[in-house]
């Protein structure tokens, strides 16, 4: 029981206000650093991630490219010999069932070496005839032999074109491409194939070193590998989605890149940590940061704590030495101490004095506050005007005219809210209208031509009156959230008409903006209609003060509640419905027929 007593005294001897400010520094100051050093280290590592991902895309792109290029290389060589001179000769006897001597098959030879000189990758040529005989080299094969007879057909189809047919059956280091022969003086007729025997090395793709495995894969469109270095199943790479994929306990970045000229896929698999590896060194770097900043808030907060119960001490230290008359008398409050103790003294004068401080003093400060300003009241709008004036004549001067022209908008608009013959709130149509098309001037010259409007006004409404700044804080939100977000033209139209059976009027603001979706647009109602929007969330600032106004002035009726239509990519659509005839602050009615 003691030793709880003891504790109680302790803490209540603790309970200051320096040591509350402290703790309340601190804590705020511990909840700050976790959380922005958490969002930086996210962020960063995000960061991080997806610019590996764009280099490595990059680099599947030009190494694609490359790929391209010595495909296109052997497409090229292999149409120039079947359209050599010498070969269609030859194959145009062979069409026609004559045997080549000797001298021709030299020849043949000749040609053939040549245009392998051209080429590295290129192993051989093998010629065949129409029906599947071989030409050249000279032995008993067949082509049906070396390709599958779909890729011979494939052939035919094309008519001509170089047709990719995979890996070689008898050596994987090898594959096949196949082209048919056509008699270019003979109406292009069919005479035989090419078939070109390719080393895959040819398209070999270096990797780009490291600690860890980097995998390159290039697979036909059968997802066959031409080359690889990667172990495991390359189908089910290809089959994959996502951008990630686990090989035993490592985790890999997966990026594929396809060829619509070869009709090739390449895939690159880069090790997660090779590409998160300076990570670790801004971890650090924040954390010691965090830590650094931690304690010289700390030391500031001790210093500062120390600044603000300074004076309270000194205070509390005069009055308990004051023997003034008349203070007026404060009940006890529990609190700290020093505020305690401070309470205490104070209650210690009001026995004495309080008529002086309470009906003098105060009365007479009071007074000088309300004077000073009523005098600001009027000093600040002439000084405001006088300096758009000065501005004006300034940029009059100047010839600078569409400023000049903006200044006298911006002196009009700031006159209209607040001059003070406007201090009744209502105001008529056509005065809300003229401060919208000045507010719209403005909004013109920052946003050039992606800003246009049209004010549609019955000339019979003009002089109906309405609450003041009801129209211009929709137009504003239409600004902002319709037009500014996006790169083509934007149209806002603004207009009053009278509904068809009541006597009310419809006013509108419509946009041609992104509008919204009908998730968004549920969620903002319901946000509007409760109250529940908050600062951060501007799009429902000015439709909820003015759905309050409307309230305000017309009551929870359906003609006084804000209606707010959108579809997305449609734009979006805010009105309002008042009565006609609707009694104003000075007693006035609206008369329409003025």
């Amino acid at each position: 029981m003691n030793m709880n007593m003891q504790w109680a005294k302790r803490l209540k001897r603790a309970n200051t206000l320096r040591n509350q400010i402290l703790f309340i520094y601190l804590l705020v100051m511990a909840i700050v650093l976790t959380i922005v050093a958490f969002l930086m280290l996210d962020r960063i590592g995000e960061l991080v991630k997806n610019n590996a991902e764009k280099q490595i895309q990059q680099t599947a792109v030009e190494a694609n490219g490359r790929l391209e290029t010595l495909y296109r290389q052997i497409d090229t060589l292999s149409n120039q010999l079947v359209t050599n001179r010498t070969i269609q000769q030859m194959m145009q006897d062979t069409s026609e069932g004559k045997t080549l001597g000797p001298e021709k098959k030299k020849a043949l030879l000749g040609v053939i070496q040549n245009f392998l000189a051209y080429s590295d990758g290129i192993y051989s040529f093998e010629l065949y005839s129409q029906n599947g005989t071989k030409i050249f080299p000279y032995d008993d094969n067949v082509l049906s032999s070396r390709i599958d007879g779909k890729w011979i057909l494939k052939a035919d189809e094309e008519k001509g074109r170089l047709v990719w047919t995979g890996l070689d059956a008898k050596d994987a280091d090898y594959s096949y491409a196949v082209r048919r022969v056509n008699l270019m003086d003979h109406w292009f007729k069919p005479a035989g194939y090419l078939l070109v025997r390719i080393a895959n090395p040819y398209f070999q793709i270096k990797d780009s070193g490291g600690d860890q495995k980097e995998y390159m894969l290039l697979l036909d469109r059968d997802s066959t590998p031409i080359t690889s270095n990667y172990p495991g199943n390359t189908r089910n790479l290809i089959e994959r989605s996502g951008n990630s994929v686990s090989i035993g306990r490592s985790e890999y970045m997966i990026v594929k890149e396809h060829s619509e000229i070869t009709g090739w896929t390449l895939v690159i698999l880069k090790p997660m940590s090779f590409l998160m590896e300076g990570l670790s060194v801004v971890r650090t770097s924040v954390l010691f940061s965090g830590v650094i900043g931690y304690v010289i808030f700390f030391v500031f907060s001790i210093f500062l704590s120390a600044v603000i119960t300074r004076p309270i001490k000194r205070l509390t230290h005069i009055m308990k030495n004051a023997k003034m008359d008349e203070l007026k008398f404060n009940p006890e409050l529990s609190s700290t101490i020093e505020i305690a103790e401070l309470n205490k003294t104070y209650n210690q004068m009001v026995e004495n004095t309080n008529h002086l401080i309470q009906e003098v003093y105060e009365k007479e400060l009071l007074r000088s506050q309300t004077e000073l300003k009523a005098l600001q009241a009027q000093i600040d709008p002439h000084f405001l005007y006088n300096t758009l004036n000065a501005l004006y004549w300034s940029l009059d001067e100047k010839e600078e005219e569409e400023l000049a022209e903006v200044v006298i908008a911006m002196s009009e608009l700031f006159r209209y809210t607040i001059n003070p013959a406007h201090h009744d709130e209502w105001v008529t149509v056509r005065e809300e209208l003229e401060h919208v098309e000045r507010y719209l001037s403005i909004m013109k010259m920052r946003l050039g031509e992606r800003l246009d409007w049209k004010i549609e006004q019955p000339y019979e409404l003009a002089n109906m009156r309405i609450p003041k700044l009801m129209i211009q804080p929709l137009v504003e939100n239409a600004v902002f959230h319709g037009i500014e977000k996006q790169r083509k033209n934007g149209v806002i139209v603004v207009g009053a008409e009278r509904a068809e059976h009541s006597e009310t009027v419809i006013i509108s603001v419509k946009d041609n903006g992104p509008g919204m979706d009908a998730q968004a647009l549920a969620a903002i109602r319901q946000a509007i209609e409760n109250g529940t929007y908050t600062p951060s969330k501007r799009l429902g600032i000015a439709l909820q003060n003015v759905n309050k106004r409307l309230r305000l002035y017309f009551g929870k009726q359906e003609r006084g509640a804000l209606r707010i239509d959108s579809e997305k990519g449609r734009g979006t659509t805010v009105s309002f419905e008042i009565p006609l005839k609707e009694k104003s602050d000075d007693g006035g009615k609206n008369d329409i027929d003025r």
